[in-house]
């Protein structure tokens, strides 16, 4: 019935920049909060940045001031604009979203296929 897809990973050097994507697809069901959260081999996954319904925004103090999240309600996709990343950014990019599903009148939580984040030096 729904289902998040990931794009914009890829690799970049120091100070570059990225733009991750993820939008939510199917029927019956309304997007509430969504977020972005990041896992490096051997480490646990990490929350990143969250948005909610009403576009209030909440960040790790290891990305604040670098990475910008902001939703486009209208095509259900969340983005994560990624600058100055740094080699500790490094890993794979998960996108979460809160959805009510119409239809079962219940909230579920959906995440997105990861996508890998490189930042060489």
């Amino acid at each position: 019935q729904v289902q998040l897809v990931e794009s914009g990973g890829g690799l970049v050097q120091v100070g570059g920049s990225l733009r991750l994507s993820c939008s939510a697809s199917g029927s019956m069901f309304r997007v509430n909060d969504m977020g972005w959260y990041r896992q490096a081999p051997g480490k646990q996954r990490e929350l990143v940045a969250t948005i909610t319904s009403d576009g209030s925004t909440n960040y790790a103090g290891s990305v604040k001031g670098r990475f910008t999240i902001s939703r486009e309600d209208a095509k259900n996709t969340v983005y994560l604009q990624m600058n100055n990343l740094k080699p500790e950014d490094t890993g794979v990019y998960y996108c979460n979203a809160d959805i009510l599903r119409i239809d079962w009148g219940r909230r579920n939580v959906y995440w997105g296929q990861g996508t890998q984040v490189t930042v060489s030096s």
